[in-house]
């Protein structure tokens, strides 16, 4: 195999699917990149046997071929090279020599027989959505996923295709992030999906503000490509739980807040907030709320804002972190609270079909 290629082109291609490679793998061929030379480009790939990732970069092919090469030294001598053109030949015992400008390489590989095969870009069901609108709404949900390992389905990010509309969730069980969005699909491809939260972290790192993303899922895999990368996952096993039935299905009061400005007195009340004592009370009075907190190791906060509200007055505590990770992640300049009062879920809504559910703390200052 031989063909050269730019320099900046070279280490792009590496650093899109290098993410993927663990850097405690068992495997040794797991730290390798898949590297096949043919129709004037090259693909690179690597797996960590639940997700594959591949992209194709364009170069000057002279001999066709394919090997594999351990990503994470030849990206780190690709990235300390000058900016030029690279010339690699990879020999038949999977040794290749890498030329650029006066330097020289060689890295040995491994036989391209033992790198684990990986899904191709088909399926069972297929859909279309714009690169962009996909990956926000992953910013908006995964936040609210499960770190708890013992609840795996929690741990992921839903998607339910359904009634031509695709619903994103996440939920660990206190809290719950959910975002809609009308696609187009085939009547038969009606579906729930959970993504792992590394495929997710993976896509919100490579999708595009615009450009087309395809999706095809098949048996326990889901395949996403963008046309010049694409990636393949495993799919959590289990059902997700009834998400619907957190939902609160009527709420008293509506508070309408300025979002930047609510997002940064809890930012401030919160700096006094400790591991211990974690909790910030919100006084929703007449177009006004008031967010404290008391820790008995630091001291106490108060800060008041204004909003829109002419209801009853309600006290309420939250985790300052959990009201703070919808604000972060929607573009609104108004959010809206809905709530009964200070015992049951409150509501965190926006201008789009999002809707964020929060569990209020039972104890607190």
């Amino acid at each position: 195999m031989k063909f050269s290629i730019m320099r900046s082109a070279f280490l792009e291609g590496l650093q899109t699917v290098q993410n993927v490679v663990s850097s405690k793998g068992s495997l040794q061929i797991l730290q390798n990149a898949l590297i096949v030379a043919k129709d004037n480009r090259i693909t690179i790939t690597t797996t960590d046997l639940d997700i594959s990732e591949r992209c194709f970069v364009e170069c000057e092919v002279v001999a066709e071929g394919s090997t594999t090469l351990p990503i994470r030294c030849l990206s780190s001598i690709i990235r300390e090279l000058n900016e030029d053109k690279i010339f690699v030949d990879v020999n038949d015992e999977n040794v290749a020599s890498v030329q650029c400008g006066s330097s020289f390489f060689k890295i040995i590989g491994m036989a391209v027989s033992e790198f684990p095969p990986t899904p191709e870009s088909e399926g069972q069901s297929s859909y279309t959505l714009d690169q962009g609108v996909f990956r926000e709404m992953l910013r908006k949900t995964s936040y609210a996923t499960s770190m708890d390992e013992t609840r795996r389905v929690l741990t992921g990010v839903l998607l339910s295709f359904k009634d031509k509309k695709l619903t994103m969730v996440a939920t660990d069980g206190r809290r719950m992030a959910l975002v809609e969005h009308e696609v187009e699909y085939s009547d038969d491809a009606d579906a729930d999906m959970i993504l792992p939260i590394k495929v997710v972290s993976e896509l919100m790192r490579i999708l595009s503000n615009d450009g087309e993303l395809k999706i095809f899922v098949q048996k326990n895999q889901i395949i996403f490509s963008t046309g010049k990368t694409s990636i393949s996952s495993k799919l959590l096993e289990g059902s997700y739980p009834n998400y619907r039935q957190v939902i609160p299905s009527g709420c008293e009061e509506r508070v309408t807040i300025d979002r930047e400005l609510l997002l940064s007195a809890i930012r401030r009340v919160s700096v006094v907030t400790t591991d211990k004592s974690n909790a910030i009370k919100m006084i929703f009075s007449a177009n006004q709320l008031t967010i404290s907190t008391n820790s008995p190791d630091i001291g106490e906060a108060r800060d008041t804002l204004p909003v829109k509200y002419a209801g009853k007055e309600i006290a309420i505590i939250f985790n300052p972190e959990f009201v703070m990770d919808p604000l972060k992640n929607i573009d609104d300049d108004e959010v809206y609270f809905e709530l009964n009062d200070g015992r049951n879920p409150a509501l965190l809504k926006c201008s789009i079909p999002f809707l964020y559910v929060l569990m209020p703390l039972r104890s607190g200052n």
